[in-house]
């Protein structure tokens, strides 16, 4: 039998890092749909076109061409047959695949793929919109959510780890201007929808939320 796990939440609240233990813990397959749309936003950096241009954006659709293979158990993104799963985490992409999202046509070009995965397999996706539009009929949803300093605070020490110089205010800054571009874009704003079971992670560790979200699913199963 079929089962869909949608996760949703801002930026910053440890969405993919849960999503993909709750998909290795319960044997599902992880989508990591924010490297969609970072894939996007790397090809529109690099070839100079500005992200909340929307004429520019849809004329190059046809250039584009996104594929996801997972190795060794990891999903990598491919896009126009490069793997460019390791350099599309830097902040700037991630700034404009907030942009680039925000067009209507880029979400549904994007989110009919989406769907297409999920129609026969067991899948843990995770994004802002997944709950509301991608799988609606979700067998679970799940809101996590976390306040923006424990979130700046994590993506400050994400950076300090790599190397990455960067400065907290700014990097909370960010990501209050980020959670209301995602909230208020006219495309799939970010939402809590009404049946999804909201995940507060500020003061949780990575096991006790994915533990959490476990249970949920057993519960739900035994029923």
């Amino acid at each position: 039998m079929k089962y869909n796990i949608a996760i949703d939440g801002p930026a910053g609240a440890g969405k993919s890092t849960i999503a993909k233990k709750v998909a290795e813990k319960l044997g599902f397959v992880y989508i990591d749909t924010g490297a969609m749309y970072r894939a996007m936003a790397y090809y529109y950096t690099g070839k100079g076109i500005n992200c909340e241009d929307k004429d520019a954006v849809i004329a190059e659709f046809d250039n584009i061409h996104l594929g996801l293979k997972y190795i060794d158990g990891v999903q990598h993104i491919f896009l126009n047959g490069e793997d460019i799963s390791g350099v599309i985490r830097t902040q700037e992409v991630g700034e404009n695949a907030s942009r680039v999202s925000a067009i209507a046509e880029v979400r549904a070009k994007l989110v009919a793929i989406q769907q297409d995965i999920a129609r026969n397999i067991n899948v843990v996706m995770d994004g802002r919109d997944i709950g509301s539009v991608v799988l609606p009929d979700a067998e679970l949803k799940i809101y996590l959510t976390a306040s923006v300093r424990v979130r700046a605070l994590r993506r400050f020490k994400e950076y300090q780890e790599k190397g990455i110089e960067a400065d907290l205010a700014t990097i909370e800054k960010e990501i209050k201007d980020r959670d209301y571009r995602d909230m208020h874009r006219d495309a799939s704003p970010l939402v809590c929808v009404p049946d999804a079971v909201v995940v507060d992670t500020s003061d949780m560790t990575v096991d006790e939320v994915m533990d959490r979200i476990i249970s949920l699913v057993e519960q739900d199963t035994d029923e």
